[in-house]
């Protein structure tokens, strides 16, 4: 075989190869922290908002004259300029959650100027509002990761205390490492910055298997808790002040 041949074809034998060693795109969470699951039950297809009901404040459900929810160029585009959010048809119980999303631009009133915020709401339960009891995977320059537990919702943090939502307002458990916040738009953490630079796509995966739940940000472990309540029910995707963008949103029910 003629040297060039013999070259070209050891070039794409290499390139096979090292196309083989790439990691699955499917989870950036170290291999044995995501436990055996079931087939994904993909809450978006590309195409429209099928998987979901909208909620807007003032407007009620599925009423959203403003477009505050609509597919473009096969990811969710959030406007942020009302109040609300996506929920699931279907609830869920001891699952893994996976899904993409990067910031916008615009921020909105009550968040005008102040740090971008959006977030996943998990095991939603009792009346559709603003916002339902439920916990929350926040996501918010500068505190993307923390937990949130809404309107009565409890959990237990890593340090053992526990913390319970107030009737309808909320109660936070930080990320790991979190330095201090400023709430202005375009804020990063100096300290612990988990999020990726402004317009970048950040991966979020949720882990929540009977007594323990686990947060994390671009393959990072960056919060846990235990004994949730509830356990189970709907999950939301908000609308909250900022404009916002979502892709590759997919549950895998736990075996």
């Amino acid at each position: 075989m003629p040297r060039c041949e013999v070259s070209c074809w050891k070039l794409l034998v290499w390139m096979l190869v090292i196309g083989c060693a790439v990691p699955s795109a499917t989870s950036q969470v170290p291999k044995g922290e995501i436990l055996p699951h079931q087939r994904a039950i993909v809450l978006f297809n590309g195409k429209d908002l099928s998987s979901f009901d909208s909620f807007l404040t003032g407007r009620g459900l599925n009423s959203d004259p403003e477009h505050v929810f609509q597919v473009e160029h096969g990811v969710i585009h959030v406007s942020g300029k009302e109040m609300g959010y996506l929920i699931t048809r279907q609830s869920f119980h001891n699952f893994y959650l996976r899904a993409e999303f990067k910031w916008g631009e615009g921020t909105y009133g009550s968040r005008e100027g102040k740090a971008r915020d959006s977030g996943i709401l998990y095991n939603i339960q009792g009346d559709q509002k603003v916002w339902p009891r439920s916990l929350e995977f926040q996501i918010m320059e500068g505190g993307t990761g923390d937990f949130w537990m809404t309107d009565g919702a409890a959990l237990t943090g890593k340090d053992g205390h526990r913390v319970t939502g107030p009737a309808g307002g909320a109660s936070k458990i930080d990320r790991f490492g979190k330095g201090l916040s400023q709430n202005v738009v375009g804020f990063r953490d100096p300290v612990g910055e988990v999020e990726k630079p402004h317009g970048q796509w950040n991966v979020l995966e949720l882990v929540t298997q009977g007594q323990d739940v686990k947060q994390y940000v671009n393959g990072k472990l960056v919060n846990e808790g235990t004994d949730p309540s509830p356990t189970e029910g709907k999950i939301l995707f908000q609308s909250e002040g900022a404009e916002v963008y979502f892709r590759n949103m997919k549950v895998y029910p736990l075996k």
